[in-house]
C-alpha cells in the first residue's frame, strides 16, 4: 500500500521532548514500514524517519501564506503519485486540492473538533473524506456528520518496562503541564490527604509560572513531596514504573491522554478523574479508578493495592500499544479501499 501522512509542520517527528501527536505519527510511520508499505511523509524538515520525507517550505501552521504553500506542496507530491491513501494529522486545509479527487483520504482529529469543518470536509469531497478520533467522547458531538472510525493513541510499547510489584511506600506520580487544567494542585492535596509520597513531573509553561509559583512550589519540600521537572523517555519510563498510581485529577475534557498509556504499559494502575477520555482508558477497579470527586480519588488511594499490575500491562498492550494502534489505521485504510 502506497501512503500519504501529513503532519503538523511546526513540530519535527518524532519530537525532540514531548508532542504526543508527533510521537503517534512516528509510531505509525515505523509500523507501517516495518510491514512493508510505503510510506512518504510531510513534515518540518528536522523529522528523522524511515521513509520518504517531503519537508514543508511554510514553517507555521497558522499563516495563511504558510497553509497555502504547505497545501500545494502536498498537492503537487500526491496527484498523479499513485498513492492509495492520504492520511493527514495536520490542517484538512492543506488537504482541499484533493477534496474533490477519488483517492481515499482520513483526517485524524487528536484535539477540539470543529463541526462546521467536519460538515465542510464531508460535503466537499462528496464523501471521501473520512474522519478518525482518538476517544469516542472526541467524535460524540460530530458522529452524524461524516463517515467516523475511532483509533486510540497509543505508546511504543518497546521503550516501558513492565513492573509486576513496588515497593509499599512507593510514590505517587504526577507527569504532565503544570497548569490548573491538569489538575497538579490536586494530585498534591490527595498526596497531603492520604499521607503519600508525591513525586511531580512535567514542564511549566510560561504562561502558569503563577500558578506554580502560588499553588505548588508553597508545597514542595523535596521529600514527601518532590517536583523534578521535564523528563525524557527514559527518566519517565523509571518515573512510572516506580509508582504506586499515577494520578490524572484533570479539570478538563482531555481528548485522550497519552500518559495515561505510558502508566499502564509500566503496569502502573491510573486514578483519573471522570473527564474526556479517562473512562475509556481505565478499566474502572481493574486498571485504576475513574472517580467523580476528589474525595473518591482520595478513597481509591487506599484501594489500588488490590490491583493486578499485570492488567493494566495487558490493557495497555491490547489497546494502546503500537502494534494495536497500526493494525487499527490499517484497517481503516483498508475499509476506505473497499478490501
Amino acid at each position: 500500500m502506497k501512503i500519504a501522512i501529513t503532519a503538523d509542520p511546526e513540530l519535527p517527528v518524532p519530537p525532540r521532548l514531548y508532542g504526543g501527536i508527533e510521537r503517534v505519527i512516528d509510531m505509525l510511520v515505523r509500523g507501517l514500514v516495518a510491514r512493508g508499505h510505503e510510506v512518504t511523509l510531510f513534515a518540518h524538515t528536522d523529522s528523522d524517519v524511515p521513509c520518504k520525507l517531503v519537508p514543508y517550505s511554510g514553517a507555521s501552521s497558522r499563516a495563511r501564506a504558510d497553509t497555502l504553500r504547505n497545501m500545494l506542496t502536498i498537492a503537487r507530491t500526491v496527484i498523479g503519485g499513485g498513492f492509495d491513501v492520504v492520511h493527514s494529522f495536520g490542517r484538512i486545509a492543506y488537504l482541499l486540492p484533493l477534496l474533490p479527487l477519488s483517492i481515499p483520504k482520513l483526517m485524524t482529529y487528536q484535539r477540539e473538533v470543529t463541526p462546521a469543518s467536519i460538515a465542510r470536509g464531508h460535503s466537499l469531497s462528496r464523501g471521501t473524506l473520512h474522519f478518525s478520533a482518538i476517544s469516542q467522547w472526541m467524535m460524540a458531538d460530530v458522529k452524524h456528520l461524516a463517515n467516523w472510525h475511532l483509533v486510540y493513541n497509543g505508546v511504543p510499547m518497546h521503550i516501558y518496562d513492565f513492573v509486576p510489584a513496588v515497593a509499599d511506600d512507593a510514590p505517587l506520580v504526577f507527569l504532565g503541564r503544570i497548569e490548573p487544567i491538569k489538575g497538579t494542585h490536586l494530585a498534591i492535596e490527595i498526596a497531603q490527604r492520604t499521607g503519600r509520597r508525591l513525586v511531580i513531573a512535567g514542564n511549566i509553561p510560561p504562561a502558569y509560572q503563577a500558578y506554580f509559583d502560588e499553588q505548588v512550589q508553597p508545597h514542595l519540600d523535596g521529600q514527601r513531596i518532590a517536583y523534578i521537572g521535564p523528563v525524557d523517555d527514559q527518566q519517565k519510563n523509571a518515573l512510572l514504573g516506580s509508582a504506586a498510581a499515577f494520578l490524572m485529577p484533570i479539570l478538563w475534557e482531555e481528548p485522550f491522554g497519552i500518559v495515561m498509556a505510558e502508566a499502564l504499559a509500566c503496569g502502573t494502575p491510573v486514578l483519573g478523574l471522570r473527564r474526556g477520555a479517562v473512562p475509556e482508558v481505565v478499566e474502572h477497579g481493574v486498571t485504576g479508578f475513574v472517580c467523580d470527586t476528589v474525595d473518591e480519588l482520595v478513597t481509591a488511594v487506599g484501594q489500588f493495592g488490590n490491583l493486578d499490575r499485570r492488567a493494566s500491562r495487558e490493557r495497555a498492550e491490547c489497546m494502546f500499544s503500537d502494534h494495536a494502534i497500526v493494525q487499527a489505521y490499517l484497517d481503516v485504510y483498508r475499509q476506505l479501499l473497499g478490501r
